[in-house]
């Protein structure tokens, strides 16, 4: 079964109904679902989403992200201490953010797709994007 990852971008992206990035992570999950692909996202990034609602929207759509983030088929990786060292070393080496490089790190770690359109990870080097953004 092929593995990737799910940046937040991709989530938020997917959430707000934009295309057609929305659609294309409505169908991985659909696609996750039936077990055809694992999707994987590390718990910073699911954090990262919910503050970023709770900021730039409602409180109340920060928690359905919250209670949806659990029914979702996607594995939600909590990070151990050698993947928040990993993440580390890529924010040191690379300008993206903190809690982007823990969706580099699983990616890497995984040995699988980053599922974004943030430019930002464009300057990771050895990371296999699913670009799913505009040009």
């Amino acid at each position: 079964m092929k593995t990737r990852v799910l940046d937040s971008w991709a989530i938020l992206e997917w959430i707000n109904a934009r295309q057609p990035a929305g659609k294309l992570v409505a169908e991985m999950l659909i696609q996750a679902e039936g077990g055809k692909i694992r999707l994987m996202m590390s718990a910073i990034n699911a954090g990262e989403i919910h503050y970023f609602l709770r900021k730039h929207h409602s409180v109340a759509l920060a928690e359905d992200w919250r209670a949806l983030s659990r029914t979702l088929p996607v594995t939600v990786e909590v990070p151990t201490m050698v993947d928040i060292w990993d993440a580390a070393a890529l924010k040191g080496q690379f300008p993206i953010s903190y809690a982007d490089a823990f969706a580099a790190a699983l990616a890497r770690k995984y040995d699988c797709p980053l599922i974004t359109g943030d430019r930002e990870f464009r300057s990771v080097t050895h990371l296999d994007l699913h670009w799913i953004g505009g040009s």
